[in-house]
């Protein structure tokens, strides 16, 4: 059963007019202006059916949401609880609602046999672990001056061009490009509906001094678009010389080639000299295609945070890097279901997951299992930190690699 709010409170979604309310109390929480503009394009994507209001008489005190998207994982796709608009007021802070909020929802995913998944940003690191969260993917802040981006030689830019495209009508070649990479790359979540209005959004109180944002596409020589970058320019002037600052929203190519030139087009822009992204892979290709890789300044930071829901379930929605046949005992003192032991068997072409009696390979518990379900970070790594038993010799050895992917996760936008 949903498990009910600290004494004398109540917990329900809100209906579409409370909106507001609960997003006030979101920024408030957050240390945020609440705008009505931010309103409006919340409400594109927002689904009050999915919401979580903790009220005390008339006023909301917390507040939690669900996006139903769908998030590619190894091997597959699979439909995701992308958990969002998690806060409490400060009036009702160390009382439980917290708490509350992240059981009910896992709970009611249960129940009623939704998303086998959860998924979110972690506004501190510290918080969601003891709700089986795991860090699955990392990214990184990728800083450069531009003088310093110089491609290595015999670097294949391809025979296609550049394009400046208007924002509004580079919607479509964005979208194609964005799709066709979308099925394989893991972290990336599926923008239907309106989640290419969100974002995209660029009110001017979110710039922090730059430009509106500009696009640029890579077109083949038969007008197929192959890579694309969203960006923007801070404007700063040197007594003697410029020193603009090119800030990048989004970059995505389909091949090396229109990867190698949409990177060029950046680092080559007039009158620009430093470069940020705020989210990019920490395996991020540019580095290798550079004639001094240590060029990029490369820092990680948490990316997806994975819950796994339903062991079961979420074990079978992925393939694995090689066969795999391992019993694990999972421990989750917050989803008591997926308590016990679980025989995963499996490989490239896909996997089953039931509940057995027989003796365990593994011992972990669901912080651990959703941190290695990407593939971005490994059992032999949690075992290393004494995070994962091996129940006997090889056993973690031997499961380690079929969980990995070929590339880091990553998520490119935050929820």
């Amino acid at each position: 059963m949903p498990q009910d709010a600290p004494s004398g409170l109540e917990t329900r979604p809100i209906s579409a007019e409370e909106f507001p309310a609960f997003l006030k109390v979101l920024f408030d929480a957050f240390g945020d202006d609440f705008r009505d503009d931010e309103c409006e394009i919340e409400s594109l994507v927002f689904e009050p059916e999915r919401s979580l209001a903790v009220f005390d008489e008339d006023a909301i005190v917390g507040t939690a949401a669900i996006f139903s998207r769908e998030l590619t994982v190894p091997g597959a796709v699979t439909p995701v609880a992308a958990v969002t608009m998690v806060g409490v007021a400060p009036t009702h802070r160390r009382r439980g609602l917290l708490t509350s909020l992240m059981r009910r929802q896992l709970t009611e995913l249960h129940e009623n046999e939704r998303e086998p998944v959860a998924a979110l940003w972690a506004s501190e690191a510290g918080i969601y672990g003891r709700f089986g969260y795991g860090p699955a993917a990392r990214g990184a802040r990728l800083t450069t001056r531009t003088p310093r981006l110089r491609m290595r030689p015999g670097t294949d830019r391809g025979t296609g061009r550049i394009r400046r495209v208007e924002l509004d009508r580079a919607r479509a070649d964005l979208r194609a490009v964005y799709e066709q990479l979308r099925p394989t790359t893991v972290g990336w979540l599926n923008r239907n509906g309106s989640w290419w209005d969100y974002r995209l959004w660029d009110p001017e109180h979110r710039r922090r001094g730059a430009t509106a944002l500009r696009a640029a596409v890579y077109e083949e020589p038969e007008g197929r678009v192959t890579g694309y970058v969203v960006y923007s320019i801070k404007s700063d002037w040197a007594v003697s010389e410029p020193n603009n600052e090119v800030r990048i929203r989004e970059l995505a190519a389909a091949t090396p080639e229109a990867h190698a030139a949409t990177w060029g087009f950046v680092a080559e822009l007039d009158l620009v000299r430093g470069l940020t992204a705020r989210n990019r892979p920490l395996d991020e290709p540019l580095q290798h295609l550079l004639a001094d890789p240590f060029a990029v300044e490369l820092t990680a930071v948490d990316n997806l945070w994975v819950r796994v829901v339903d062991v079961g379930r979420a074990l079978a929605a992925r393939t694995y890097a090689q066969e795999i046949d391992v019993v694990l005992e999972v421990t989750d003192v917050v989803c008591p279901w997926n308590q016990g032991r679980w025989r995963l068997s499996g490989g490239p072409k896909g996997a089953a997951c039931s509940r057995t009696t027989e003796a365990a390979d593994i011992a972990l518990t669901s912080t651990e299992l959703g941190a290695a379900y990407l593939g971005g970070t490994s059992l032999s790594a949690l075992a290393a930190a004494g995070r994962v038993d091996e129940q006997h010799d090889g056993a973690v050895a031997a499961t380690s690699p079929a969980f990995a992917h070929d590339r880091e996760p990553w998520c490119p936008e935050v929820f």
